[in-house]
């Protein structure tokens, strides 16, 4: 599972084909990124500080066929939690 990946093809594959490769996509706009960056890497990036940084200096590309799609700005993490939850039981991944 990538936190980030920046284009579908650095994605890979998972290593254990016994479970299936669900895509949960949070997204969110690169300003919002900004604003809840604790360490001050996107400022960094924009200094040029930080080469190849994703969204800043380096191209991302949204998934296309994400399984689950979380709207962070709108969601509380317990939300998005509940969303993902509630998807795996659907699927019977997990029990109810």
């Amino acid at each position: 599972m990538h936190a980030a990946s920046p284009s579908p093809s650095s994605q890979g594959s998972p290593e254990d084909n016994s479970l299936p490769f669900i895509e949960v996509y949070v997204r969110i706009s690169v300003e919002e990124c900004e604003k809840r960056d604790p360490k001050g890497l996107y400022k960094k990036a924009r200094a040029g500080e930080i080469p190849n940084f994703t969204g800043i200096s380096a191209p991302y590309e949204e998934p296309k066929d994400a399984e689950i799609v979380i709207e962070s700005v709108e969601r509380s993490p317990e939300e998005a939690v509940v969303d993902i939850v509630k998807y795996l039981q659907e699927k019977k991944l997990i029990p109810v």
